[in-house]
């Protein structure tokens, strides 16, 4: 049953008008940019509302993804979709996210990502044949995006895979929303009116690049793809990503950068590995006890420490 246009108003609130902008027209070059940076601040402060329902989504998306190959699955239409699609495409250069462990769905297919495809975003039936040709199951993720909460394309493809025991988090800026009242994890991030009424790639938006740095980023730490703070998981694939690696494992390990850099070229650019061959492991028991720990390089450090296996003991 569809929303009324009575009610789908009173839960809008990002097609609000925003008193501030009511002469947004005759406003001063200085003064928009005011507006348009105060408003987007002011919308970022309510975000500590959503530490706990975002901390809950990372706890229960890790507890799927954990020792199985479920996937995250990210889905959207128009900027929440674009936004969801380069939180995903990132999780691979950043933290060796394997691509096969990700998946899009984006309403009018990837082409979407840099043109508008009218109608697409209430294509109930797009929505069903993306989600079924994924074949969700227990072990996937899937994180829907939908400013209004209420596009059906999303809310569809949503119920598609919670449907098929997915776990299934929901962001939307509009509370009481069909997204958010059809999914196991609901995160409404309450950006309020936009300065231009409607136009949710403001307010709304940063706080979705936000919430879904958020997810993602917790979901990585917690899986073991981050040291401390160091990005450990990254794809070593240029002459200035392996200068970084060499740096990070000279800092971690005690050593100097040029034997930072010597064991990221023996590791072929696997920072985990190298940082391991720079405390004096064997290639093969490392590489052993990386396998054996899923990737957890504070994991596989501890094993070999308890075996003997290093020469020296990382620096923090």
């Amino acid at each position: 049953m569809g929303l009324s246009a009575v009610t789908r108003a009173s839960i809008v609130a990002t097609e609000h008008l925003d008193p501030r902008s009511i002469d947004l027209d005759l406003r001063t070059s200085m003064d928009v940019a005011a507006l348009l940076i105060d408003s987007q601040r002011e919308a970022v402060a309510s975000l500590s509302s959503c530490i706990a329902p975002l901390a809950a989504a990372i706890d229960a998306a890790v507890e799927r993804l954990r020792a199985t190959e479920g996937r995250l699955i990210y889905v959207g239409a128009g900027t929440s979709g674009r936004l969801a699609v380069q939180d995903g495409v990132e999780l691979w250069p950043t933290y060796s996210w394997p691509m096969e462990r990700l998946g899009f769905v984006l309403a009018g297919g990837l082409d979407a990502m840099v043109a508008s495809v009218e109608g697409a975003e209430d294509d109930v039936s797009a929505a069903q044949a993306a989600m079924h040709a994924l074949q969700p199951d227990q072990h996937d993720v899937v994180i829907g995006v939908a400013a209004s909460g209420s596009t059906p394309f999303t809310v569809e493809a949503l119920r598609v895979a919670r449907a098929s025991r997915a776990l299934a988090v929901g962001l939307s800026s509009n509370e009481a929303a069909p997204l958010l009242l059809s999914v196991d994890h609901a995160i409404c991030l309450r950006s309020g009116p936009e300065i231009v009424a409607g136009s949710t790639r403001l307010a709304a938006g940063t706080l979705q690049k936000i919430a879904l740095n958020t997810l993602s980023t917790g979901i990585m730490v917690r899986l073991g793809r981050v040291y401390g703070g160091w990005m450990v998981s990254m794809r070593s694939s240029n002459q200035k990503l392996r200068r970084r690696a060499a740096a990070m494992i000279a800092g971690l390990c005690g050593v100097s950068a040029q034997m930072g850099l010597q064991a990221v070229e023996r590791a072929e650019g696997d920072v985990r590995l190298a940082s391991l061959l720079a405390l004096g492991a064997d290639e093969v028991a490392a590489r052993d006890a990386l396998r054996a720990t899923d990737g957890n390089l504070r994991e596989a450090f501890a094993r070999l420490r308890h075996d003997g296996l290093l020469s020296r003991d990382f620096r923090v």
